[in-house]
Order: structure tokens, then sequence, then C-alpha cells
């Protein structure tokens, strides 16, 4: 019964991973598998049948979960994009308070007060957000796939270890990271393409697209156990310069979401006003639902 209950919580936390704004971490701490899903994959070598029998369940639940919400987010952000994005906006907003709760838990651990390094940190992360980015991103939201070739392979397993970093953060969206790098369209399409392949048996397009799935993975499992220690040795020694950057790159979110779904482009259609209103019914509930999950969080 534990198995089948890990599964489940796994299927939550897949489905959590692929929205941006929703932070899978967040979810794993709500579920309470956390502290147990960070210990299994820290000791994975010392420990490894124990590491396996929690691990196996939750990582199989969350493969189950991001195939079976592909689709409905590929449909969703197609058919009506400003709700969608509105929507996610909502996601995003409404982990900023919990952000800021343990940007202050920070500075009183450290016994600090805000100084110049945490305005540095949160400005440089909301430039890289909404002026470099954007800038190194060329047509990359244009793109339908991903090519198969050694430097894009080099880049999506790059992008794999960076997604993985957020992935193990609460308030954090890995999903979030992909949307601000440009890729996130092309992870979604390339898993509904690689879907569809083995569906119906099209070895042309199956074998490509599971060798960038492959890639993709691989640098996000390598990621999870490079950079976790990197990660918690920033919490532990710079938590509070830390949060200042998560926050810089968080509020700035919004925009990359605007800028890569191409929303605001649905002002300019006849159904302008219902998506509108629509989008802004769904980011107070959205928010309201994020922010209610972070109080439970710290409670």
């Amino acid at each position: 019964m534990g198995y089948l209950i890990d599964f489940l919580k796994g299927i939550i936390i897949g489905i959590a991973n692929i929205i941006p704004g929703v932070s899978g971490g967040t979810m794993a701490v709500s579920l309470d598998i956390y502290d147990r899903l960070i210990s299994s994959i820290s000791h994975l070598f010392k420990n490894w049948k124990d590491s396996l029998k929690t691990l196996v369940p939750i990582l199989v639940g969350a493969v189950v979960g991001i195939v079976a919400f592909t689709y409905t987010i590929e449909f969703l952000l197609s058919s009506y994009t400003l709700p969608t994005a509105l929507a996610f906006i909502g996601l995003i907003l409404g982990g900023i308070p919990g952000l800021w709760k343990s940007l202050q838990n920070g500075l009183k651990k450290q016994t600090q007060t805000l100084s110049i390094s945490h305005i540095i940190a949160f400005v440089l992360m909301f430039s890289l957000v909404v002026i470099i980015l954007p800038l190194l991103q060329e047509s990359g939201t244009s793109l339908t796939a991903i090519q198969l070739d050694p430097l894009s392979l080099i880049k999506l397993f790059i992008i794999g270890i960076i997604a993985s970093a957020t992935m193990v953060i609460p308030g954090v969206s890995g999903s979030l990271i992909l949307m601000v790098l440009g890729y996130y369209y092309l992870i979604i399409n390339t898993i509904t393409i690689f879907i569809s392949a083995l569906r119906t048996g099209d070895m042309e397009s199956l074998l490509p697209n599971l060798i960038l799935l492959f890639v993709f993975g691989l640098g996000i499992l390598i990621g999870i156990f490079l950079i976790s220690k990197a990660i918690e040795f920033l919490f532990e020694h710079y938590s509070s310069v830390t949060y200042s950057g998560i926050l810089g790159l968080v509020i700035a979110s919004p925009f990359a979401i605007l800028y890569n779904t191409n929303a605001l482009n649905d002002l300019q259609t006849s159904q302008a006003l219902p998506f509108a209103l629509v989008g802004l019914v769904l980011l107070i509930i959205c928010y309201y639902g994020i922010y209610q999950l972070g109080k439970n969080e710290a409670s």
C-alpha cells in the first residue's frame, strides 16, 4: 500500500513539475515526502536498496504524471494562451510571499539585514531573465523541434542540469526555468512527438526523440547529484543572498511567461475580452491556491 501511495504522490509531483510556476519541491514538502526523497538521492550509493525502494515508485509516478499532463498543457497553451499564461503568473505570484519569508528567515539565521549584496543578487537575476536571456534566445521559441546534432545535445544536457537544480528547491519551478531559457515548448513538443511515435510505432520519429529525451533526462539526473550539494552549501552559508537571487528570478518570470508564450497576441483577437477576464479570474484563484499552500507548508 505504501508503494501505491508513493506512486500517486509521484504523479502529483510530475504534474506540478510540468506546470510553470508550480514547484515540484514545494509539492513534495506538502505531500510529506520531500525529506525522504532528498535523503534517498543523497544516500543512493551508500544505501542503494532502501533508496531505490523509495525512489522508484515516486519517479515512476512522476513520469506518468508528466506524460499524462503534457498533452493538456500543450492544448491549453495553443488554444487558450492568454488565460493559461495568466494562470501560470498567478501560480508564480502566489509563491513570492513564501520566498520573502524564507529570505527573512535567512537574514535572522545569519543575523543580517538587507545589504548591497542582496540587492546585487536580486538585480542580476532579474536582469538575466528580463534582458539577457531574451537577447540570447534568437528564434528558440518559434522552433517546433530540437535538432539532433552534437551542439544541440550538449545544450540540452546543460539545460537538464540547470532545470534539475531548480526542481529540488521548494518554491522554485523547474519548468518555469525551462520557459525562461526558451526550451519549455521544445521539451513539451519532444515529449508529445515521442509518445505519438511510440503509440503508432513510427521508428523514424521514435529514435531521434528518444535520444533527445535521454540526453535531457541524463542531464537532470546528473544535475540532481552534482548541484544538490552546491545548493545545500549556498543555503547553509549564504541563504539570504541565495533567496534574494531566487526572488529576482521569480519576480521577473511573469515577463518571461508573457514573452515566450506570445500571450499578449490574444488581446488583438475577437476573443480578447473573455480571454482577459477568464485569465484574471484564473490568476487570482491560482495565486490564492499557491499562497495558501505556502502558508500550510510554513505552519
